[in-house]
């Protein structure tokens, strides 16, 4: 079966690249795709969370769902689940600032009208707010905001794009700045000194590199396009009661999360419904004198109505399917084969890197801790870092934040592909290069 659930594997995702040819929305094939995979896993082999294969014995269907498939199937949607409620959460923040148009205090405080400039704001941003929020919070902000300040889609998606690459190598050198990085450090294979002495330069160049391409191609020159209805929208829209109260505050929960999590120790999720919880109570309070049409524009209630929930499904569907792959111990026999065939670790850490594009970086991470054992801060621990945490921007959905950004702004998989792609390659290896140059120097 493990032949079957790899080839339904396949041909799901072949059914989201193409999704523009066959005229189907991709959340369609990811769910179905997750279903006939663990139906596969069901009918043929069972793999416990420990990675044990157990084979159908001649119990009971029933019973043997109970007693093995059963917490399997749970451990998994479980770790699904922290992320999708850390989505929801997040998004719908930026939803209720949104509302109360508090991304404006930041949108009017940038002048610019030329797209290369505009790429250069956009980097740094994603890159240091990615380090303080994580990947996936920080992409879901700056999509938010590059509506306001890119208004055409078709000029926006390539700030999106390059927003996806920034956010993941910004991500990469700070524990909380991805999943990957987090998973290292809770399981002390890396220290937060570690990351950035080793990784900060290596990430910088692998976004400065991408951006500096991207700023060369005629596509970025001349001026943003500023539709007159976008303009008119601008001038004459109202302000709104409480709309910097709702920026801080939505900003602020948002950073809370990650404090939230190193004083707990409790995973993310459960720090973004503490803060989506207090930032709905603000918001609750800040218009008790409209009438209900007035107050429900600008109540969570609207917030939640304009979440994209056919993102959240595909998410749901692309998790679930790779974790049929991951039960079925498929990751991991292919990062020990990688192993075994080649005798240099640093590259075989470089494909694992370029394989999270493809199939989701956290089982890979996981994989590779189960493989090797080395000291806390070795070389390979925070290659490693950088390699899962960067190698995911080279496909639109090889990363939460890329994910995120396909499902908010409906990014084609092959227009990311021709266009971002080679972008998010080129910068991937120049960072790769500049961490094997200068690890030597920075650990004599």
């Amino acid at each position: 079966m493990v032949a079957a659930v790899i080839l339904t594997f396949i041909i799901g995702y072949l059914a989201i690249v193409f999704e523009h040819p066959l005229k189907l929305d991709k959340t369609v094939p990811a769910l179905i795709m997750a279903a006939v995979c663990w139906a596969f896993v069901s009918l043929g082999h069972i793999a416990l969370p420990e990675g044990h294969i157990i084979a159908h014995g001649a119990g009971g269907a029933h019973d043997y769902y109970k007693d093995e498939l059963g917490p399997t199937l749970l451990h998994h949607i479980g770790k699904t689940a922290e992320i999708l409620i850390f989505l929801i959460g997040a998004m719908t923040i930026v939803e209720l600032i949104d509302l109360h148009k508090g991304f404006s205090a930041i949108t009017e405080r940038i002048k610019t009208t030329q797209k290369s400039t505009m790429l250069w704001l956009i980097m740094p941003l994603a890159f240091f707010l990615s380090a303080t929020l994580d990947n996936l919070a920080c992409t879901i902000v700056l999509v938010s905001l590059l509506r306001k300040l890119v208004p055409v889609k078709e000029e926006r998606i390539y700030f999106v794009g390059l927003a996806v690459i920034a956010a993941n190598a910004g991500g990469a050198w700070s524990p909380i700045g991805d999943v990957t990085t987090t998973m290292l450090w809770i399981n002390d294979k890396v220290t937060t000194t570690g990351l950035v002495i080793n990784i900060l330069i290596p990430s910088i160049v692998c976004a400065i590199v991408p951006t500096f391409l991207m700023s060369r191609m005629s596509y970025m020159k001349g001026p943003i396009t500023v539709p007159e209805i976008a303009t008119q929208t601008e001038t004459h829209g109202k302000k709104v009661r409480g709309s910097g109260l709702m920026l801080c505050a939505g900003l602020a929960g948002l950073v809370f999360v990650p404090i939230f999590k190193v004083a707990t120790h409790l995973p993310p999720y459960v720090g973004m419904m503490l803060s989506l919880g207090l930032v709905w109570l603000i918001s609750e309070y800040l218009h008790p004198d409209e009438d209900f049409e007035d107050k429900h524009h600008y109540s969570a209630h609207n917030a939640l109505s304009r979440i994209e929930m056919s993102s959240i499904l595909f998410f749901l569907g692309i998790l679930m399917a790779v974790a049929a792959l991951e039960s079925m111990g498929t990751l991991k026999s292919l990062a020990m084969s990688m192993d075994n065939a080649i005798p240099n670790r640093d590259i075989v850490i470089a494909v694992l890197g370029l394989g999270s594009a493809l199939i989701d970086n956290v089982p890979l991470v996981a994989a590779a801790m189960g493989m090797y054992i080395e000291p806390v801060d070795s070389k390979l621990w925070h290659f490693l870092a950088y390699s899962a945490g960067t190698g995911g921007s080279m496909l639109i959905i090889g990363s939460a934040a890329g994910v995120a950004a396909m499902g908010m702004e409906k990014i084609d998989f092959m227009w990311y592909l021709k266009k971002i792609a080679w972008l998010a390659f080129l910068g991937f290896v120049a960072g790769a290069v500049a961490f094997l140059a200068l690890y030597p120097l920075l650990n004599p």
